[in-house]
């Protein structure tokens, strides 16, 4: 008797599937597993790409509020963290065009407060702050893409 062909990642279509799918979305890199398969695809270069803050002296601002608030936080203070993206997608700052953003520089967040979302293939991922403190700088546009690990909002910790 002949064995069943047993669903696998590993089939030549599925594998187009998922080429096309990393095309259509930008994605660089897919790894999935199924009990002790698993497939690792990746488009372009094995190059890290490093994201840094940028250094709050390179762009000059006119005196504001939010400027003064990153000035009494510099990036080298050990209070200061970044909430960063978890994954690769595109930043949305507000939950509808028409709305205001989830938060702005100077609004205090705790852990569990939402600060903006993360878009990946039609999956709408609320990004929680993960820390208590206050917004000192949004450092993302709305609608930008944002790859992960990347920075999106510069905290001083409470």
């Amino acid at each position: 008797m002949a064995k069943e062909k047993q669903d696998t990642v590993f089939e030549v279509t599925k594998i187009r599937e998922l080429i096309e799918l990393m095309q259509e979305h930008e994605l660089s890199e897919v790894d999935l597993k199924q009990a002790d398969q698993r497939i690792r695809l990746r488009r372009g270069s094995d190059q890290q790409i490093t994201y840094a803050p940028a250094p709050a002296a390179a762009a000059p601002a006119p005196a504001s509020a939010p400027a003064a608030a990153a000035a009494e936080a510099p990036a080298d203070d050990p209070n200061v963290v970044f909430i960063e993206s978890p994954t690769i997608g595109t930043f949305y700052s507000k939950p509808k065009p028409e709305s205001d953003n989830y938060v702005k520089p100077g609004d205090m967040v705790t852990p569990d407060t939402v600060v903006c979302i993360v878009e990946a293939m039609k999956m709408f991922n609320e990004i929680t702050a993960g820390v208590s403190g206050k917004i000192v700088e949004c450092l993302v546009a709305n609608e930008e893409p944002v790859d992960n690990n990347k920075p999106l909002f510069k905290v001083l910790k409470s």
